[in-house]
């Protein structure tokens, strides 16, 4: 792997309380975690990002924090969590945990604090105002689930602003103290081993809030603050953020108008994402030709994450209603299905109607496309959701592991469960789990682990440049190449139904005896790259050459 670690990664998203309980509790642990490392050593993992991890009331899934310098005592110690760094990274997996800093509990120290009395050392550690803001009922992120983004406390005597719930006060990062707070939070988690942070809530962090002001400045300088301070305490560390914004405003999260490098290292692919969800409905690759085109040109060292689903719901905000609704049909045609007005709270395998071949598809592409490739715990063996669970819990169900009762997330009795397993229907733990899979060379568990290996032998699609191969295609036929230092892949996916033939022969100037890697099929020869088949569904990867070790 090379220097820029992240550039060739594999990142592996869990929540730990739901991933596997050690003590038999109901509620997954850092020690059923360490258990598991092997598993994902042999997937191909490279790096774990755990979701929240510290104390929290969970009314919002950890990201409530309660105490930003210790780990939720339901999950273990500090102690158990500078054993998993010791042995993920003798497996060769790094981890990063999220850093939720826009806003703690109402039930942090700080909080309660500043609440107390005007004269508080911690009253400006938030955001408050005298006067009911004319803005109260604007910006809401949960709409439907949330009515105002500022609250009244009868005990201050003042409003204070709350981006997300109400029970989420968002820091005053115009306070210096709370800037260096966080830096000492990062400092922390750094100096005990982690790789970096997954960074929540990006455009709000750095959001200056005003009372009354709906378009509050942001101050990118403070991205840069981060970037400098990690880098001296770590210089191999990572800032992954989550920033839905305008794509003309992408480049200045990655570095200053100079074109330097300077502050994010990787942001999440929105745009790219709802394109994929769009050109898998439509069975046409034309959104993902357009997402190609259109991405902006990124600093030295600067990085997209590209996933197909992650912790929340799949955000269809950038697409036009009409497209969203188009996703919507084919993807989530129920009510309770959809999320916010904007997303979908399924997960693939079951928004695909459980067609492996779609799901193969699905994933192959994401995998071949320029970035870095997040997957969601579960994805590799296709699991299911369930809908009876409110909002975003849908897709936040234990982990199945076997045919046990519990699907060997846990011993305890099932009522005791963080959250219940799915025992009923298509997507059931007797049906889906991991032990089951291990035992079938043909199983999604074993195409993951193969089609993660030939992506390690790749890493031109990861640290190279990925390019739309512009010659006439079938229908719904996609070719695109990826080149670096160590060679040349060119891909093929057909997301439509019929069988297709390429013509890639322009190519073959470049070639030096090109292969397929990974196929949905055996396709025999490639030859000359004139008569290329490809499968309804069908995808593959071929080696067009291999450049000179770097």
């Amino acid at each position: 792997m090379g220097d820029r670690w992240y550039q060739e990664a594999v990142v592996y998203c869990l929540d730990i309380d739901t991933y596997a309980d050690s003590d038999g509790d109901g509620v997954g642990d850092i020690r059923g975690l360490l258990g598991r490392l092997d598993y994902l050593a042999r997937l191909g993992v490279t790096c774990l990002w755990l979701h929240p991890i510290h104390p929290s009331p969970n009314k919002d899934d950890g990201y409530d924090a309660t105490d930003f310098y210790n780990v939720n005592p339901r999950l273990g110690t500090l102690g158990d969590f500078a054993e998993l760094l010791h042995q993920a990274r003798n497996r060769g997996i790094r981890v990063i945990i999220d850093l939720v800093v826009n806003h703690t509990s109402d039930e942090h120290p700080w909080f309660q604090s500043a609440r107390s009395s005007p004269d508080s050392p911690y009253r400006d550690w938030y955001v408050w105002a005298d006067e009911e803001p004319p803005n109260r009922h604007q910006g809401m992120v949960f709409p439907g689930e949330q009515n105002e983004t500022w609250s009244y406390d009868r005990t201050a005597k003042a409003w204070y602003y709350h981006r997300f719930y109400k029970f989420q006060p968002d820091l005053n990062m115009a306070n210096p103290k709370v800037r260096e707070e966080v830096k000492k939070i990062m400092s922390f988690w750094l100096q005990l081993g982690v790789s970096g942070f997954r960074m929540d809530a990006v455009p709000f962090i750095i959001e200056l809030t005003e009372a009354g002001n709906p378009d509050s400045p942001k101050d990118m300088d403070f991205l840069t603050e981060l970037r400098q301070h990690v880098q001296w305490r770590r210089g191999d560390a990572i800032l992954l953020a989550e920033a839905n914004v305008e794509p003309d405003q992408l480049p200045v999260y990655f570095g200053d108008s100079g074109g330097s490098a300077n502050r994010l290292h990787m942001l999440f692919d929105f745009m790219l994402n709802g394109r994929l969800m769009l050109a898998l409905a439509r069975q046409d690759p034309e959104s993902v030709i357009e997402a190609l085109r259109d991405t902006p040109k990124l600093p030295q060292g600067g990085q997209w994450a590209t996933f197909l689903r992650n912790h929340d719901e799949i955000d269809l905000s950038r697409l036009t209603a009409e497209q969203r609704n188009q996703v919507y049909e084919q993807f989530g045609p129920d009510e309770d299905m959809r999320l916010y007005g904007r997303g979908i709270r399924r997960r693939l395998a079951s928004m695909l109607g459980n067609d492996r071949r779609r799901i193969e598809l699905a994933y192959a592409l994401q995998f071949s496309l320029r970035g870095t490739p997040v997957l969601r715990y579960g994805e590799e063996i296709g699991m299911g959701e369930d809908l009876s669970l409110p909002g975003r819990e849908a897709i936040r169900t234990p982990m199945q592991w076997s045919y046990k009762e519990n699907a060997g997330f846990s011993t305890a009795e099932p009522e005791k469960l963080v959250r219940p397993v799915i025992d009923k229907g298509e997507f059931s733990y007797e049906k889906v789990n991991v032990t089951a899979q291990r035992r079938d060379p043909r199983s999604l568990l074993a195409w993951f682990e193969r089609m993660i290996r030939t992506l390690r032998e790749a890493p031109e699609i990861g640290s190279g440049t990925t390019t739309h191969i512009d010659v006439p295609m079938p229908p719904g036929v996609l070719a695109h190449r990826a080149d670096g230092p160590t060679g040349t892949m060119v891909f093929l996916h057909n997301l439509g139904t019929e069988d297709a033939e390429v013509d890639l022969s322009t190519l073959q100037p470049e070639a030096d005896l090109p292969i397929d890697v990974l196929a949905d099929r055996g396709y025999g020869d490639v030859g000359k790259l004139e008569r290329l088949k490809v499968s309804g569904y069908g995808y593959r990867w071929i080696r067009l050459c291999r450049g000179q070790p770097v």
